[in-house]
């Protein structure tokens, strides 16, 4: 039998089910909401279609044929099956569990997002949290990312965007470097000191400054470069210069006074800055463990 005309049958099939188990085309046909004699059509058709005969119809009883008895121990494999799908679709959508997967920059995993694990997984006790952290490029699908987390002014077209927070980046210094090399009161200044940036790509050493309508692009240089950024936070604590950070990451050594800020007034531009975008896929049946993950973050984290 044809893959469609199978198909065509599983409705007719699951109809057939109904009608055995309620022993009557009155009973079903108002168990179904349609009409006797359609439901009766309906059941030609079906022995047409499969070649025998279902049921022998009588004036008091409807008995099921030796055929027709082994049509429905198939059948209700069939509908068990649906009934086995629906249940999980239920399941998917109301209870949160089974496997979540969330990729983010390895200092904002770090910083901002580990703080949350315990607390989530605890009141989510049916939820597999997989955290991936990646500084670059993600492609969700290939990679089986649910929610990815970018630190950007350019968030990633044709995902659901939800906005969690602003980031910006700072430099800082330590005040012992600052006391023996001076604090540089304009960017220019930047090129006669040590600098510690990403070291990702080749242009990370390229900083660009912007206040009110001037702008600067000043290449820095330094012996340390390192896109870890709690290493090269610790390379600035120990005095080897000038450093680029988020600033979710220095916010302590700042208020601890460990560090320094250096240029405050002035905007910086460059990688990791812009805004806290969580995105993930557009989808019409949002699967609870993603619902209540986001609405999680956005409670715990987003800014008035």
């Amino acid at each position: 039998m044809v893959t469609n005309k199978l198909i065509s049958l599983l409705p007719d099939l699951a109809t057939y089910i109904v009608v055995v188990n309620e022993g009557s085309f009155t009973a079903a046909a108002k168990k179904l909401g349609v009409t006797p004699s359609a439901l009766s059509k309906l059941i030609t058709r079906l022995e047409n279609a499969l070649s025998v005969k279902l049921f022998e119809r009588t004036t008091r009883r409807l008995l099921i044929t030796e055929s027709g008895k082994k049509i429905v121990q198939q059948s209700a494999i069939i509908v068990e099956a649906a009934q086995q799908a629906i249940n999980i679709s239920s399941c998917e959508h109301s209870v949160p569990a089974g496997n979540l997967t969330v990729a983010a920059p390895k200092a904002f995993l770090t910083i901002v997002l580990q703080p949350l694990v315990t607390p989530f997984l605890k009141q989510y006790p049916e939820i597999n949290l997989k955290l991936r952290a990646s500084d670059g490029d993600i492609d969700m699908i290939e990679q089986g990312i649910d929610v990815v987390f970018r630190l950007t002014d350019k968030p990633t077209q044709g995902l659901i965007l939800k906005e969690i927070g602003k980031v910006n980046l700072s430099l800082c210094a330590s005040p012992a470097y600052l006391k023996k090399r001076g604090l540089p009161l304009v960017p220019q200044e930047l090129t006669q000191h040590d600098c510690l940036y990403l070291g990702e790509t080749t242009k990370d050493h390229i900083w660009e400054f912007v206040k009110g309508s001037q702008s600067h692009i000043i290449a820095v240089t330094g012996r340390y470069a390192v896109n870890h950024s709690q290493m090269r936070l610790n390379g600035v604590k120990d005095g080897f210069g000038i450093g680029i950070f988020p600033d979710f990451v220095i916010k302590d050594a700042l208020q601890n006074k460990e560090v320094v800020p250096v240029l405050a007034d002035w905007q910086i531009k460059g990688n990791y800055h812009g805004v806290i975008a969580m995105q993930y896929a557009q989808n019409k049946y949002m699967p609870s463990r993603l619902k209540v993950f986001t609405e999680f973050v956005k409670q715990h984290l987003i800014t008035a």
